[in-house]
């Protein structure tokens, strides 16, 4: 990997980046930065001249150091964006805000999304990290309902498993019962998964629940580019996911969960210099005429999974 990021990206980022609100930093897998916007700039106080080139924990000593590496090493491996709202961090940077509202805190609340930046052959090269400054949703999220923006912009929060990135359990179940309904509509086929991590206890006992929280971004990672633009698939809870396969039938869906299973087993997942084996347990289920609602597709999903892991785990289950 060179150490700075190309010229393509260099000349497309001094067009666009400096006009947007938005903090952009782009950094190579060292944490070297290798670009730094005006917002940056205005924020911290910092110029370009002053940081690029040089390691971002040079100059922000008090940064979250591992959680950064962290996050800038997953996209590197896993070729995929990352994002971290204000509910689960409230700011990455220290940089003050100008509302003049008590209660607000010191700090601006900060959105924070890992992006990767590819080459020509597809490999990523750099990262960018984007600082949106949220402040105002944090503070009036309540009050501000009936505002068009934040109604939409709450609602995408609310669909979303704020530690993985994909669907949340509430979500999940509503597109469930909105594709179960359209599958009795028309009669189409229904199928749907449920999988959880074998031993992840022990993997939180072992390592760590640090450890235990990147194994779930990782695994979560994996499967969404597993899976198909159609399907569906969230965060059940815990360890536990689901996955919607509209228009599936059961054969389709057993090599799909075939393939969730060799995939996410195939490589261990690394974290702080250690290597985590990891495997998973699938239960399938496909609707049928017989069926009271979308509830009893998930109970039959569920009941296979169980018995995944009765006979021995990291495999799959018909319902």
């Amino acid at each position: 990997m060179q150490d700075q990021i190309s010229s393509r990206i260099i000349k497309f980022s001094e067009s666009l980046f400096e006009s947007i609100n938005i903090g952009i930093m782009v950094l190579d897998r060292s944490i070297t930065v290798q670009l730094w916007n005006r917002f940056m700039e205005i924020n911290s106080g910092i110029k370009p001249a002053e940081i690029v080139g040089k390691n971002l924990f040079d100059l922000f000593p008090k940064l979250p150091s591992d959680w950064v590496r962290r996050k800038v090493k997953n996209v590197f491996l896993l070729k995929n964006r990352s994002y971290s709202s204000w509910k689960e961090r409230p700011f990455l940077f220290k940089f003050k805000h100008n509302r003049q509202i008590t209660g607000a805190g010191e700090y601006m609340f900060q959105d924070v999304t890992f992006i990767p930046l590819r080459d020509n052959a597809g490999e990523v090269e750099a990262v960018c990290v984007t600082i949106s400054d949220v402040t105002d949703v944090g503070i009036y999220q309540n009050a501000l309902k009936d505002a068009n923006d934040v109604i939409v912009y709450l609602k995408e929060l609310s669909h979303t498993d704020g530690l993985t990135g994909v669907f949340n359990r509430l979500h999940l179940e509503e597109r469930l019962e909105d594709e179960f309904k359209r599958a009795m509509r028309y009669k189409k086929d229904l199928a749907y998964l449920m999988f959880d991590l074998d031993h992840f206890k022990k993997v939180n006992d072992d390592y760590g629940h640090l450890a235990g929280d990147t194994v779930l971004q990782e695994v979560a990672a994996k499967a969404k580019e597993t899976l198909r633009s159609s399907d569906v698939f969230g965060r059940y809870g815990g360890e536990e996911f689901g996955v919607i396969l509209p228009e599936t039938e059961m054969d389709g869906a057993f090599r799909i969960a075939e393939k969730l299973c060799s995939v996410v087993g195939a490589e261990p997942v690394d974290y702080d210099k250690q290597k985590i084996g990891v495997t998973i347990s699938i239960g399938v289920a496909q609707r049928h005429t017989g069926m009271s609602g979308y509830k009893a597709l998930i109970d039959k999903a569920d009941a296979a999974l169980y018995r995944s892991k009765e006979n021995g785990r990291n495999q799959v289950t018909k319902g």
